[in-house]
């Protein structure tokens, strides 16, 4: 069997967590600060570390100050904790629709979507290729209004030679063990705006207040520490941060590994009749999270039966997210955004991580193609 995903896990990483288990701190000690230094470094932007990727979109929109009344415009084809976590906000979620050749939100959409009750463009990088940030971006400043970019499948990516993570007002990443970088569990959240990420950094932290000088209540001793606003406890530990340090160093490692695989599948698939490959724009630099093909739609689930039966484990991301019942109980339905349902029920995700091998390549792809030769050619 080749598994949909598997994490890499080296004896650096056993070691740094080792080390982190015997230091005198297991919690939110040293080995934070220190990854967070590192990301900021890595990404070009100032960062905090949170438990995952869903607790870093729930930290964004809480920077923004996201309220009942407020809309988000966000993309169809996402992992539901894109609109979930602003949901909880009393936030009303809008739909854009996608390109068809990236699955990412369409500028012209978006621009047609705003309203006077707008507060953010909430942009996803599907399969870890950017969005069209700079257009998204302009349109959220001629209205005055905040663009958040889910990058929870680009870790590592690059938009017109500039990191993801160092473009958008706030940058919400995860680190699940499936994605470019792991902590296991864990997420981070980047700002270009110092006061955005300190806003974040409180809703992570139970809205907890430190220091004196943002004090309200001046009487107390020494030991004093306050809340001002509610928050969550979003912390990640430094034994998570520890393997978050260490994978760090082998960023691009991950990085050259997914483009190799994704360089071996387009050169098996490339001339093959009835497999789409996933489209790049000249001016990205994507760190691929997913392999995204597309197929005719009566063929997919086929397909699909077809190479889970030789055990491969192929993936379909996502359900658009209008579909889902919790949405459809809000009154969006089926034909409201065409193409990213034509996207959905086309799109089947190949194996792609640091360790998949050049002969595992070769045989998943040979299977895909094996698929198709069993097919009349009328058909295709």
């Amino acid at each position: 069997m080749i598994p949909y995903g598997r994490h890499s896990i080296n004896d650096d990483d056993i070691a740094a967590v080792v080390q982190a288990l015997k230091s005198d701190w297991l919690t939110t000690g040293p080995v934070v600060e220190q990854f967070e230094s590192e990301l900021q470094n890595f990404v070009g932007a100032p960062c905090i570390s949170v438990s995952s990727g869903t607790a870093a979109l729930h930290c964004a929109y809480a920077a923004i100050g996201l309220e009942p009344g407020d809309e988000i415009i966000t993309p169809p084809i996402t992992f539901i904790a894109t609109q979930a976590t602003a949901s909880f906000f009393g936030a009303k979620i809008v739909f854009a629709d996608v390109d068809s050749d990236t699955g990412n939100i369409d500028p012209a959409a978006v621009a047609a979507a705003v309203t006077s009750r707008t507060k953010a463009i909430v942009a996803v990088d599907y399969a870890g290729h950017p969005a069209e940030l700079d257009e998204l971006k302009a349109i959220a400043s001629r209205h005055g209004i905040y663009l958040i970019e889910d990058a929870a499948h680009s870790f590592g990516s690059k938009y017109r030679n500039r990191a993801v993570g160092s473009i958008a007002d706030l940058t919400a990443f995860s680190f699940f063990p499936t994605k470019n970088l792991t902590t296991g569990e864990g997420g981070a959240v980047s700002s270009i705006h110092p006061e955005l990420l300190e806003k974040a950094r409180r809703f992570a932290r139970q809205g907890m207040v430190r220091s004196p000088m943002d004090f309200r209540i001046k009487s107390e001793g020494p030991w004093h520490q306050e809340v001002q606003q509610f928050g969550l406890n979003y912390r990640l530990p430094d034994i998570l941060c520890a393997l978050g340090l260490s994978q760090l160093k082998r960023a691009s490692d991950f990085f050259e590994s997914r483009k190799k695989i994704v360089e071996s599948y387009i050169s098996i698939l490339n001339k093959s009749e009835g497999i789409f490959l996933p489209s790049q724009k000249k001016y990205v630099d994507p760190m691929w999270h997913l392999f995204p093909i597309q197929v005719k739609k009566q063929f997919r689930e086929s397909i699909y039966k077809y190479l889970h039966a030789k055990g491969i484990k192929v993936q379909v991301n996502y359900l658009p997210a209008h579909l889902h019942p919790v949405f459809a109980e809000l009154g969006y339905k089926k034909g409201q955004f065409p193409k990213s349902e034509e996207f959905y029920e086309r799109k089947i995700s190949l194996l792609i991580y640091h360790g998949l091998n050049q002969k595992q390549v070769e045989e998943i792809s040979k299977a895909l193609l094996e698929f198709f030769y069993k097919i009349d050619d009328h058909l295709l």
